[in-house]
């Protein structure tokens, strides 16, 4: 019966304090204590929901308010520096750091465990190289008459609904200042996006922008949008990290005027994304669908985005490029780490294929194929500082995106509310309220100090590791840690192939098995 304790304490003080504020009012204070919580246990013990608070009337609601605040309990007082997920308070302290213009210099030495497994890291050269700026990198094929040179660090896909409209106009802003470009993300270009920042404007499956009133691609409002000066490429998106393989809903309540507007739908409607494009249905379609695209935004550069899945289904896309003639300028290779974006936890969890393993992947199958001339690898997934940039691009990037770093340079906590439109920073949400905290015109600065800062510390380690420049860098200059006595070279962990090597069998079984598999007629395999 004790766990029916507080219950009675309750009710038995609201009684004394109900007879005691007959007779004096001063006593109602009590009472106003007192009762509520009576009320609350009573409700607890009828109701049949929740076996927890009918079994232990008020204190089972202790259970579930410790619960709640456990996370941001151990993110700010139990967990270390190199603890947390899925950013540690390290990295969200350089970002903050870098942001800021404060030192980002770390005193003492470093905290990791050189000797644990995993453990990387990039050799220096005896005669460092001279270090010069960060330089572009040009993003159009043969085929592209507007080619875009790119920045080596740019802020990835994240939609206007997804994030508030002051962060998207801090973002942009601070990639018009940097110099660097800002993907719209799928939910289209809005008057937040409008301050004069370079666009990747992103095509998802609901063409949101361009799109008619049962959803279908409208090539004429795409010719419209497409001609601006600012936007200067086009992504098709296939899929993300986040939810590979999954549509989404955005419910018509949370769909203001203003996202509608951006998106080309009607206010107060649910505004679906297909789990699927309805422009095409096979990668020969699809290449004549990127044709087209260029074509109408008069040759800018186009190209995809997506989280690797089945390897034949990104083969058979390199073939159709090979068999139509058609090239993509640049792919982007999104990671399963996820993003802004939230998802379903088995999505989160278990589907789609990590960054490296993915950017591998990528690479091989341009390289095998013998497009990787013509095509920019783009590599987006938790990128953080230069040595992130580094390792990516020894495995075949030539750039990278970022969109959490990005938001923890607005002021992101990582409270993790993204979804819940609670967004304590006002980053992540439409809610006025929360929003107005937030300062465009210094979170646009620190967008600006942050990634140029990044980009600066990438050629510090260009330099010391004794190399003229990022696109330099090889798969032999990153030592991975198998062991406390055993480490090897990314060269000598992964499988790499040779231009054209697909196309005349790879040695690779297993790449070779792929490519037979993969049929340009068709994402199914042959």
């Amino acid at each position: 019966m004790f766990r029916f304790l507080p219950w009675f304490t309750a009710v038995f003080a609201s009684i004394l304090f109900g007879i005691a504020a007959a007779r004096n009012s001063a006593f109602g204070w009590g009472l106003v204590v007192t009762l509520p919580l009576a009320l609350v246990g009573l409700h607890d013990w009828l109701q049949q929901r929740h076996t927890l608070t009918r079994n232990y009337p008020l204190v089972g609601h202790l259970r579930w308010m410790l619960e709640a605040i456990g996370p941001h309990l151990r993110q700010y007082f139990f967990d270390d520096d190199l603890q947390g997920a899925p950013y540690n308070r390290e990295q969200k302290s350089v970002v903050y750091a870098r942001a800021k213009g404060d030192n980002d210099f770390e005193p003492f030495g470093t905290e990791k465990n050189v000797l644990r497994s995993g453990f990387e890291w990039i050799n220096h050269a005896i005669v460092p190289a001279d270090r010069i700026d960060p330089p572009r990198v040009r993003i159009g094929s043969d085929q592209c008459d507007r080619p875009y040179d790119a920045s080596l660090l740019n802020i990835s896909a994240m939609s206007f609904g997804s994030l508030s409209g002051r962060a998207i106009h801090a973002l942009n802003i601070g990639a018009r200042e940097g110099g660097f470009a800002h993907d719209t993300g799928e939910g289209g270009i809005s008057v937040h996006h409008r301050h004069g920042g370079d666009l990747v404007w992103e095509l998802g499956s609901g063409y949101f922008g361009c799109r008619t009133d049962n959803g279908e691609f409208d090539a004429e409002q795409f010719t419209e949008t497409a001609s601006d000066s600012q936007v200067r490429m086009v992504s098709i998106k296939l899929s993300q990290g986040a939810k590979a393989g999954h549509g989404g809903i955005l419910p018509g309540a949370k769909v203001s005027k203003e996202i509608a507007a951006a998106r080309g739908v009607k206010p107060g409607e649910d505004c679906i994304s297909p789990s699927r494009h309805s422009a095409f249905s096979t990668p020969l379609e699809l290449m004549t669908f990127a044709g087209r695209l260029r074509k109408l935004s008069g040759g800018k550069p186009v190209g995809i985005k997506l989280c690797i899945g089945h390897p034949w289904e990104f083969l058979a896309i390199c073939k159709a490029m090979l068999e139509t003639g058609i090239v993509f300028d640049f792919v982007i290779i999104d990671g399963k780490e996820g993003g802004t974006g939230a998802a379903p936890e088995e999505f989160s969890d278990n589907v789609g294929t990590p960054l490296r393993d993915g950017l591998l992947f990528a690479r091989n199958s341009l390289v095998g194929c013998g497009l990787k001339d013509q095509v920019r690898i783009v590599a987006s997934g938790k990128i953080v500082t230069g040595f992130d940039m580094a390792r990516t691009m020894a495995l075949g990037a030539d750039l990278c995106n970022a969109a959490r770093t990005f938001m923890f340079a607005l002021g992101c906590v990582q409270s993790r509310r993204c979804h819940l439109n609670t967004c304590p920073t006002g980053v992540a949400t439409q809610d006025d309220w929360r929003q107005r905290g937030l300062d465009i015109e210094d979170k646009a600065q620190r967008v600006r100090r942050y990634q140029s800062a990044t980009c600066s510390s990438l050629m510090d380690i260009i330099a010391a590791a004794g190399l003229d420049s990022p696109a330099a860098i090889r798969p032999q200059h990153i030592r991975h840690r198998l062991n406390a006595r055993d480490t090897a070279t990314y060269a000598q962990l992964h499988t790499l192939l040779e231009p054209d090597e697909l196309k005349d069998g790879a040695h690779d079984p297993w790449y070779r098995e792929q490519w037979q598999l993969a049929q340009a007629g068709s994402f199914t395999p042959a």
